[in-house]
């Protein structure tokens, strides 16, 4: 009987040997890959560029994570690009088609006549800013598929190219049909009920107001979808802001897209070294049915001064505008580029101009300093003149002798300004890795801010409601001291 624990103990040794040898087994024949967290989450595709693992391990990423809609239903987004022989531009040119190619780029320029660097140029189309930017944001270093993970939730609908097709259709519930029914899918995913869509934005390739019709009026324009309560909590980003706290403003696209950053230094500093004969340039055409457009004004103040050069966009007008090289010859050859508003406070122009190192001039804070709060210096003056419409309409001659009157030493530093802010509104290619934030990084920096202040006045214990969408009346006034020259 003495022997019995003995005996005990080594069936229990065997029996732990026996244990550890059948787990060893089973751990050195498993697929690690189940680990790798892409297999952990239901109902997600494998991402091929890995930004899933990204948005799991990289710790820089706090706070910055994005959670993407990529369920969103294909008629929100894809299909519209399938369908692009029906998204029109509204000139000669039959369709966008082209212009969603090289990540809505646009094909290549092959042949600048010498005017544009060799690389990084493209003929793009403004209206495809939320394709341009659904393609960045794919690559976007902390997208993240755990929406509790995120900071933010963008919604890749393209609503200026859904817009486009029903904008001057008569039957409202036509125009209004996509809007309501992307808010209503919104509101059915979990992922709305964490802040009521105060966390979600979206972006557009034409001005808000396309978005803000306040009628039932048939005649009155655009669709309803800023109107709906749904998306009233939500962010829109566009090239143009409407007066109302939720809409913000973000780079017109142009047709520079650097993969590099040496394309871009490149760039600057042959912007740097040009010779500018002309004083001042305007491109563009007359705006005759616009009692308001200052226009007229602009062209026979150019037309009678020997120092402007008028680049005529007007029906059988002097230049084909939609040539890059053409437009992009004059901005080198000028030190200011006049922006006056168009059919919109904003133009594309200006961004163009500002690619080419010349100085933009405006006439209304609608045009630019209300709007790219993200982009552009809060001190306007540093890279750009301001002539207030009426004294620009009241006197003949005024912007050339206003011009005349900036100290070569300021006119310098305004260029110098100019150039340095080639890189923060581009939108590079997104396989690119800048050193340089560009026009996208920035506009993600401006939205997590917004909704990190969101989430500060929740844990403050007030209503974030308050304000979040209120119309600003001022917005497009100086309403704050400017520095101006």
């Amino acid at each position: 009987m003495e022997k019995l624990p003995t005996v005990k103990c080594s069936q229990e040794l065997w029996f732990a040997l026996l244990i550890s040898s059948a787990l060893c087994i089973i751990f050195l024949s498993f697929d690690y890959s189940t680990f790798s967290g892409l297999n952990l989450l239901p109902n997600k595709k494998v991402d091929p560029i890995g930004v899933l693992n990204h948005a799991i391990t990289d710790s820089s990423c706090f706070g910055r994570y994005v959670y993407m809609h990529d369920d969103l239903p294909e008629k929100f987004n894809s299909d519209l690009v399938r369908n692009c022989r029906f998204l029109t531009r509204g000139t000669d040119k039959p369709n966008l088609c082209m212009y969603f190619e090289n990540y809505g780029f646009g094909p290549e320029i092959q042949n600048s006549e010498g005017v544009l660097s060799n690389r990084s140029w493209f003929s793009t189309n403004q209206f495809l800013l939320e394709f341009i930017f659904h393609n960045k944001m794919k690559r976007y270093k902390c997208l993240t598929n755990i929406s509790s993970q995120a900071s933010a939730v963008f919604v890749p609908f393209y609503a200026g190219l859904d817009a486009s097709l029903h904008l001057w259709d008569s039957n409202l519930t036509v125009r209004d049909a996509s809007a309501k029914e992307l808010v209503s899918w919104l509101a059915r995913k979990p992922e709305w009920a964490k802040l009521w869509g105060r966390d979600h934005f979206l972006v557009a390739g034409r001005i808000s107001w396309d978005f803000r019709r306040q009628t039932d009026e048939v005649s009155d324009w655009g669709s309803k979808l800023r109107w709906l309560p749904e998306s009233m909590n939500m962010t829109m980003l566009s090239v143009e802001g409407s007066s109302w706290n939720n809409d913000f403003a973000i780079p017109y696209p142009t047709n520079f897209h650097p993969a590099e950053e040496v394309d871009l230094v490149q760039w600057q500093n042959r912007m740097r070294k040009l010779d500018r004969p002309y004083l001042f340039t305007f491109a563009g055409a007359p705006r005759p049915d616009q009692q308001s457009s200052i226009r007229g004004k602009i062209i026979d103040q150019c037309v009678a001064s020997s120092r402007c050069k008028l680049i005529d966009c007007s029906l059988g007008g002097n230049m084909d505008c939609d040539n890059p090289s053409s437009v992009m010859r004059v901005f080198q050859s000028s030190v200011y580029c006049l922006q006056p508003g168009g059919d919109s406070y904003t133009r594309r122009s200006t961004f163009d101009s500002i690619l080419a190192g010349c100085i933009p001039v405006f006439f209304h804070p609608g045009a630019a300093y209300s709007q790219y709060l993200w982009h552009l210096p809060k001190n306007h003056s540093s890279y750009s003149v301001y002539i207030p419409v009426r004294v620009a309409d009241d006197m003949p001659g005024s912007i050339e002798e206003i011009l005349l009157g900036i100290s070569k030493d300021k006119e310098l530093s305004m260029r110098e300004e100019v150039i340095r802010l080639i890189p923060n509104l581009s939108y590079a290619d997104p396989r690119s890795r800048l050193e340089t934030e560009d026009a996208f990084d920035l506009a993600i920096k401006g939205i997590l801010e917004r909704i990190e202040d969101v989430r500060k006045v929740i844990r403050e214990g007030n209503d974030p409601s308050i304000g979040f969408a209120d119309e600003d009346s001022y917005k497009y006034t100086f309403h704050q001291k400017q520095e101006q020259t």
